[in-house]
C-alpha cells in the first residue's frame, strides 16, 4: 500500500474538528445539472462558510433545490465540482461526509411508523462506534426541545400533520450536529411563529460557528437572517452577495418578473421586500 493511500486511509471515518469562523467548508465550483436532457442547474459557483447563513432565493423552477442537492452530493454533476472540508465529494465515505454535513430535504417520509423520538435519533447515526455516541441521548432531546417536538414524542411521525414533521426533521438534523447544515426550504409548512423559530435556531447555529445553507421563498426573511444570498434565475446565478446589496427593487422585478418593492421599515430600519399588488 502507498504512503499517500494509507495517509487517506488513516483520515477516514475520523472526528471532524470545527472549523474556525471564516473557513469555507463547502464550495461549488462550475456547477451544472443535466436532467431529462435538458440543463437545470448551468454553471453555479460559490462558497458556504463557517459562522454564516447563505440564503439561495429565486421562483419555481430557478434551481434553487438542485443546487442544494448538489452541495450535498445527491446528484451527479453535468460539469465541475463540489468540495467539503477541502475535498471533493467522490473521495469522502458516507459516513464521513455525514459527519460533516446534515440534510434536510424539502419532503418528509418515512415508510415504517417510527415514532418522532427515533425519527430524530437517526441523526445520531454517523456517530455509533465513536465517542460521541455518548451524547446521543443529550443531542436528541436538546434539538427535539429547540424544535418545540418533545410533546410529540411517541406519536407515530406518519401521524404527525406536515408543520409537525417538518419540526421533527429538522430536530433529526440538528440532532446530527455537524458543521455544515443544508436545509431545503424548512419554513414552508410551518407557521409565522415556528417560522421564526427555525431561522432563530439557524442564527444560533451559525453564531456557534456552523455554515448554514437555506432555500427560502420568503425574501422579507432572507433580508432578515442571511448573511449572503445568492439569486438563482434558470439555472443560473444572477447575484450573490450581502441582503442589501443583492435584495434590489430592479433586480428581483426582473428575476421575478413581477414588481417588487424593497424599503427599510420606518422604526426598525429592517429591510422588507413587498410585491408591489395591481
Amino acid at each position: 500500500m502507498s504512503r499517500a493511500l494509507t495517509r487517506v486511509l488513516a483520515r477516514s471515518h475520523g472526528i471532524p474538528e470545527d472549523p474556525p469562523p471564516g473557513t469555507v467548508t463547502v464550495c461549488a465550483r462550475e456547477v451544472s445539472v443535466d436532467r431529462g436532457g435538458r440543463r437545470v442547474l448551468d454553471r453555479v459557483g460559490l462558497e458556504v462558510v463557517a459562522g454564516r447563513i447563505l440564503a439561495l432565493v429565486g421562483p419555481n423552477g430557478a434551481g434553487k433545490s438542485t443546487l442544494l442537492a448538489a452541495l450535498a452530493g445527491e446528484l451527479e454533476l453535468a460539469t465541475g465540482t463540489v468540495e467539503l472540508d477541502g475535498r471533493e465529494l467522490a473521495h469522502w465515505a458516507v459516513v464521513d461526509m455525514a459527519r460533516r454535513r446534515a440534510v434536510l430535504p424539502q419532503t418528509h417520509n418515512v415508510g415504517f411508523p417510527f415514532t418522532a423520538r427515533e425519527v430524530v435519533t437517526m441523526g445520531r447515526a454517523p456517530w455509533a462506534r465513536t465517542p460521541r455516541q455518548s451524547q446521543d441521548l443529550t443531542a436528541v432531546d436538546a434539538a427535539m426541545a429547540a424544535t418545540d417536538v418533545t410533546h410529540l414524542a411517541e406519536r407515530p411521525f406518519p401521524a404527525l400533520s406536515g408543520g409537525e414533521r417538518a419540526r421533527v426533521a429538522l430536530a433529526r438534523v440538528l440532532a446530527q450536529r455537524t458543521t455544515t447544515l443544508l436545509l431545503d426550504e424548512p419554513t414552508a409548512a410551518l407557521d409565522l411563529g415556528h417560522q421564526e423559530a427555525v431561522l432563530h435556531l439557524a442564527r444560533q447555529r451559525a453564531a456557534a460557528g456552523a455554515a448554514v445553507v437555506v432555500v427560502l421563498h420568503d425574501l422579507g426573511i432572507a433580508a432578515a437572517y442571511a448573511d449572503s444570498v445568492a439569486v438563482l434565475q434558470d439555472g443560473r446565478l444572477a447575484a450573490a452577495g450581502p441582503p442589501r446589496e443583492v435584495l434590489t427593487t430592479e433586480l428581483l422585478t426582473r428575476v421575478y418578473q413581477h414588481p417588487v418593492e424593497v424599503i427599510d421599515h420606518p422604526v426598525t430600519g429592517a429591510q422588507l421586500v413587498l410585491p408591489l399588488r395591481r
